[in-house]
């Protein structure tokens, strides 16, 4: 029982037995969670799965470790015992700004979709734990949203790659030449995700940017704001690779025609966009709630 655990807990937090389950929890959950360096089951299990399994896997497992992240630690162990007595927010920093930069380049280079998604996705898990390490309402705020949002945009993403996956047999960028001519709704669908990852405005991804870059600029911390835009000003390389295939490239000699993905694969997919869209304008059920959870886990409320 977590609310029973957070009122014994204070009584012992001193001792090397509770520091060391501190420890034992954040590993278990940042491997979970695919945290830097923790991340390297990631790519192989995003690339290899089933598309409908990528997807699922995108939107919920490793955001069900950042929420459990954050309840363990600032509901059961207390926000002062873990930022304050144990420094997490230091361990966290670094961790996070490694991950957002490293994973960032190390997708520019990735020849399959599936897997380049994947390593954009160890950066955006960057985000959240920066927001985390940042110990403020502003900062956690960012981290909740994002949570929330990224499981929007990586979901719509992969459906996308899984239409193309499903009529072409690949994701490789090189089968991807000129597929946008013989499959719009599929690329366009992607074009937009996209841009939601990248953090253009009225989309959901701007809105965790946003607060994240404040929630920075609140602690003075200019350089970790500059991060921030780095990072986004390479997505935009890595996913303009794939947008450059589909639409501006002559389909590959010899390849037979090919159609559009059916309806059960657009529809959800341009669910997944239409959502990414409206929660880029409506902050009031990500923003809000967010802000007074953040707001309730710094006071040490469940």
């Amino acid at each position: 029982n977590m609310a029973d655990l957070a009122t014994r807990l204070p009584d012992v937090q001193g001792t090397r037995t509770v520091r060391a389950a501190f420890a034992f929890l954040f590993v278990g959950v940042g491997i979970k969670m695919a945290l830097f360096p923790l991340h390297l089951w990631l790519p192989n299990a995003y690339t290899y799965a089933p598309s409908a399994v990528t997807a699922f896997l995108a939107g919920t497992a490793t955001k069900v470790a950042v929420y459990v992240l954050l309840r363990i630690f600032l509901t059961v162990f207390g926000a002062a015992y873990t930022f304050e007595q144990m420094a997490f927010d230091r361990l966290l920093l670094p961790l996070a700004v490694a991950g957002v930069v490293s994973a960032s380049v190390v997708a520019l280079y990735q020849t399959d979709c599936r897997r380049l998604l994947a390593y954009s996705s160890v950066a955006q898990i960057g985000y959240m734990v920066l927001g985390i390490s940042l110990a403020t309402v502003t900062g956690l705020t960012a981290a909740i949203v994002h949570l929330f949002n990224h499981a929007l945009i990586k979901a719509a993403l992969f459906m996308s790659i899984g239409c193309v996956l499903y009529r072409i047999g690949s994701a490789a960028i090189s089968d991807l030449n000129g597929i946008a001519r013989e499959m719009p709704l599929t690329m366009a669908a992607f074009v937009v995700g996209g841009l939601s990852l990248i953090g253009v405005p009225l989309t959901a991804g701007f809105i965790s940017k946003w607060y994240l870059i404040v929630g920075a600029l609140e602690k003075d911390w200019w350089w970790l704001a500059a991060v921030v835009l780095a990072s986004s000003l390479i997505s935009v390389f890595y996913v303009w690779r794939i947008v450059e295939a589909a639409y501006f490239r002559r389909p590959t000699p010899g390849v037979a025609p090919r159609r559009e993905a059916p309806a059960s694969l657009l529809v959800p997919t341009w669910l997944l966009i239409a959502a990414n869209l409206y929660f880029g304008i409506d902050t009031s059920l990500t923003a809000g709630v967010a802000g007074r959870a953040a707001a309730a886990l710094l006071a040490g409320s469940s």
